[in-house]
């Protein structure tokens, strides 16, 4: 148990999941609320290790690259978020274990990587960001010079299937639409919020 509230954002490369992660903070901070943004990989020594593989500098095998991510998971847990929670913080979280589970789904055996997983604490919210995988690279060319590792359309498909089939199995899992306005989208996500936070008191 914990005193905070634990959101985690998860989508595709160029679903939008940090501009709402970044739009919760900021309007959790107009009403003198706490929120602690972060996001995964994080920026510690491991998940630089992973930032490499993703952008091609290294190579790891797969089995290797997604016990880094955990290895990442578990440290940022016990080194900044929990202790956030305990505090109690708001904690949003720009991807967790579901955009582990689901990326790592293209190379690994996902029951494999569900058991990796499975003792991570869960988020009290996770907002699911759908946005077509086409429209995802459209997106991610705009912004970038470089594609990552797993920014191709065909990858994507496959992966947004096993996110699909993970939130059927976890609760309080909101699947929005991420073509939509961001400020609509934010409203949204705002009134998931307070849903939770009444439900709660």
């Amino acid at each position: 148990m914990h005193k905070g509230i634990f959101i985690a954002f998860e989508g595709l490369d160029g679903s939008g999941s940090s501009t709402q992660a970044d739009l919760l903070a900021g309007y959790l901070r107009n009403f003198n609320l706490k929120p602690h943004l972060t996001k995964e990989p994080t920026n510690n020594l491991i998940g630089g290790l992973i930032r490499g593989a993703l952008t091609k500098e290294w190579t790891a095998s797969n089995t290797c690259f997604q016990l880094l991510f955990c290895a990442d998971r578990a440290h940022h847990l016990d080194r900044e978020i929990i202790p956030a929670l305990n505090k109690g913080m708001v904690v949003i979280t720009d991807r967790y274990f579901f955009s582990t589970i689901a990326f790592g789904s293209l190379d690994c055996d996902t029951e494999w990587l569900k058991t990796l997983n499975k003792n991570f604490l869960p988020p009290d919210i996770t907002i699911l960001i759908k946005v077509p995988p086409e429209e995802c690279i459209k997106r991610i060319g705009k912004s970038r010079f470089e594609f990552e590792l797993f920014e191709e359309v065909e990858k994507l498909k496959k992966v947004w299937a096993t996110y699909e089939t993970l939130a059927k199995g976890h609760d309080n899992v909101h699947i929005l639409d991420g073509t939509q306005s961001k400020e609509r989208l934010h409203k949204q996500i705002v009134d998931i919020l307070n849903n939770y936070l009444q439900k709660t008191k």
